[in-house]
């Protein structure tokens, strides 16, 4: 995973409405949250989204905009944002370009099998792409609040 105080490179990604951006155009005044999740419409991705969906004002508040990352397709992310009627961008990762990149495509487990996959994670970046904090092997329970804590902490300490 990247570590914190690096800075990500500004990549070119492809959104839910199949547009191209650069990573950089979705960051708020104080930074950007970027979150991987493995698959959309699964029960915990969905779960995962709504909370984020749900908390959107108050991040925009404090400054910071959201981005969600997986490897589906554009079409995928269309179903998935307009089911669950997500206020953020999602980012089509299929060439595993931005995952690689942040180091969240890797070896994971379940029910006893080890297969190559996208690694629930969290990164708060500032307005310049750098990682303020990192969230690995995220439990989607409570995440949010503990960003929305986290980045009050940060603010805190300035």
């Amino acid at each position: 995973m990247i570590a914190t105080g690096k800075k990500v490179k500004d990549h070119k990604v492809t959104i839910t409405n199949g547009e191209e951006h650069k990573l950089s155009s979705f960051v708020g005044k104080k930074g950007l949250i970027v979150y991987f999740y493995p698959r959309d419409s699964t029960p915990g991705c969905t779960k995962e989204a709504c909370s984020f969906r749900d908390n959107h004002s108050k991040l925009k508040r404090m400054g910071y905009g959201v981005v969600g990352v997986s490897l589906d397709s554009v079409k995928s992310h269309q179903k998935f944002a307009e089911k669950q009627e997500l206020n953020f961008p999602l980012i089509a990762d299929e060439s595993r370009e931005v995952s690689e990149a942040f180091g969240t495509y890797g070896e994971k487990k379940m029910y006893g099998k080890t297969f190559m996959g996208l690694v629930r994670s969290t990164f708060v970046l500032d307005e310049k792409l750098k990682v303020l904090i990192a969230y690995e092997k995220v439990k989607v329970d409570g995440h949010v609040d503990q960003i929305i804590a986290d980045i009050k902490n940060i603010k805190a300490q300035k």
